[in-house]
């Protein structure tokens, strides 16, 4: 497939979780798209390595940062705004499970744990894009949920209560932020051949139980994910907020 335009140049980017699976292969589209980009995750190793991995001379800044310490946040949006001036669109991409047996079982730490990686994180950083956002006239806001928001899955219990949560969060802050011209979606995949979810599709039985459940045969690679993340983010989506688009081939239609 030759590359996509999406009409994205100059535009600046926040993507959370962006030094590993996702986020990543997000960033590098984005430079290619020639989009200015900032990628943040917790561990300054990790983003040293992602910068590396991508090896461009695009504009790109790495900033580490906890994204459910509201410090962190407000520093990750301050070092943005220093070196780039603006932010046109949010990627909450940064998330995180615990392979839990069940959901009584788990207990508070686990719970907590969960629900501010995932939830909590993407409520604090849409918070700090849409107050900037608000002031320049417009923007967007992109999460990743999963569709174990939708359906629940063994072990995915808790991950799945945040991801739902973030659906919910999507539609409020649709309905809240319209009237700012800023545009608030969701995009939903079924499983994603990427390093956090090895421990399943690693498992030859395993991948085999997952896929058979997709009609369309296969996992999804990040870019089945990253090109409707791009769609959301651009022009061509100005009339579309508070959906989730489910990328999951099929998975969810039988």
């Amino acid at each position: 497939m030759g590359k996509l335009c999406f009409g994205l140049e100059e535009k600046v980017f926040v993507v959370t979780g962006g030094s590993r699976g996702i986020g990543l292969e997000l960033a590098r589209q984005l430079l290619l798209q020639k989009a200015r980009v900032v990628i943040c995750g917790r561990k300054q190793e990790g983003l040293e390595a992602a910068l590396a991995d991508i090896d461009s001379g695009g504009d790109i800044l790495a900033v580490a940062a906890h994204i459910a310490r509201e410090e962190e946040v407000h520093n990750l949006f301050e070092q943005t705004m220093s070196s780039f001036g603006r932010v046109d669109a949010l990627v909450n991409n940064a998330g995180m499970n615990l392979l839990t047996p069940s959901v009584i079982s788990a207990g508070p730490a686990s719970w907590q744990k969960i629900i501010d990686s995932n939830l909590t994180g993407t409520y604090l950083c849409s918070a700090a894009a849409a107050k900037i956002m608000k002031k320049q006239g417009g923007g967007k806001i992109v999460s990743i949920t999963s569709i174990a928001g939708r359906q629940a899955a063994p072990g995915m219990g808790i991950y799945g209560v945040a991801k739902a949560g973030i659906e919910m969060l999507t539609k409020t802050l649709a309905a809240e932020l319209a009237q700012d011209n800023i545009q608030v979606n969701a995009v939903a995949p079924g499983m994603v051949k990427t390093g956090f979810s090895k421990p399943f599709w690693s498992d030859r039985e395993i991948y085999e139980q997952i896929v058979a459940k997709v009609p369309a045969g296969r996992l999804a690679e990040p870019l089945d994910v990253v090109y409707p993340v791009l769609f959301l983010c651009s022009a061509g989506a100005g009339f579309i907020t508070g959906q989730t688009l489910c990328v999951d081939g099929g998975a969810t239609v039988i």
